[in-house]
């Protein structure tokens, strides 16, 4: 028994129409937890519970926040959850109604990060929320569970934070002989930190991030990231804030599914830059989900955005 889910997999007939390809849809954002952070969270924080740990420490923008806290909540161990002040009012709810304990410091993950590392005593462990083995192998389990459907894909469009979904459909695709199926890599524009370590051919951290999309605001991707661009094919992909927040819009519309800008991002490939995925004859989309996000702030979102031209 594990704390995630096997997720429906849907044949998009709207997003197929538009695109012109076959459109498999990875719905994580029906996770128990919101996202598909419980995959690889929910496991590691099962093997620190066997070894002996007493308390859960998180340092995240919201979903892997949430993730642990529900781990925690399932396992019966307390959760202390440290968030950045961009973290929203909405994940910071839902984190405290997992009945963890919420922090809040720091203008960045990286901030955030330094102040929970400095909490964890004897009995306690950090739950990275993205750089971690032990969390991509988790996240590996949804290649798993697409190829036991027995789907065939081309490629796999995914969203970009600090890497560690990048790091888990890399392995997932690795261990069922799928290693020549490229990776489409998205990011917002103002959360590009992979973008910007491949164009500096070095990891490199962002001055800040600016992006609507806060819970892709790691200012530097981990470092098996960018080793994956060495040795996969990962087709790096910038959207605006703007085609993020169309695109969870028109999907919730469509699917009936609410998903947050970080999702939207991927998903803006097939609203806003279909052409991109001409090479393609059917892709994954791995809808990561995120609880971060309501409508009436997507509403709001929209608003701001809208100010914005389409990348």
């Amino acid at each position: 028994m594990t704390l995630h889910i096997d997720t429906p997999l849907l044949d998009s007939r709207p997003l197929g129409l538009m695109t012109g390809r076959g459109i498999w849809l990875k719905m994580d954002a029906l996770q128990p937890a919101g996202s598909f952070k419980i995959r690889g969270i929910g496991l590691a924080c099962e093997h620190h519970a066997r070894n002996g740990k007493r308390r859960f420490v998180s340092s995240s923008g919201g979903n892997a926040g949430v993730a642990v806290a529900y781990a925690g909540r399932r396992l019966a161990i307390p959760v202390s959850v440290y968030v950045p002040e961009t973290a929203s009012e909405r994940a910071k709810a839902l984190i405290r109604q997992e009945g963890a304990e919420l922090f809040v410091h720091g203008a960045s993950w990286q901030e955030t990060n330094e102040r929970a590392l400095a909490s964890v005593g004897d009995d306690a462990v950090l739950i990275h929320p993205f750089d971690d083995p032990a969390l991509w192998n988790g996240h590996a389990t949804m290649i798993d569970e697409v190829v036991r459907a027995g789907a065939a894909f081309d490629a796999v469009a995914l969203s970009v934070g600090g890497g560690g979904l990048l790091c888990g459909v890399a392995e997932g695709l690795a261990r069922n002989g799928l290693t020549d199926v490229p990776i489409l890599a998205v990011e917002t524009q103002g959360a590009a930190s992979l973008a910007a370590a491949i164009e500096a051919g070095k990891l490199i951290e962002l001055p800040a991030i600016t992006s609507l999309a806060t819970t892709l605001g790691a200012k530097k991707v981990c470092a098996r990231a960018f080793e994956l661009t060495q040795t996969h094919r990962i087709e790096s992909i910038v959207v605006s804030d703007r085609a993020a927040v169309d695109a969870c819009m028109r999907f919730l519309d469509d699917h009936r599914v609410l998903v947050e800008p970080a999702c939207g991002a991927t998903l803006a490939l097939a609203y806003s830059h279909a052409d991109l995925l001409a090479s393609y004859e059917r892709v994954l989309f791995i809808v990561c989900g995120g609880v971060t996000a309501s409508l009436t702030q997507l509403q709001s979102w929209k608003e701001i955005a809208s100010k914005e031209l389409v990348a």
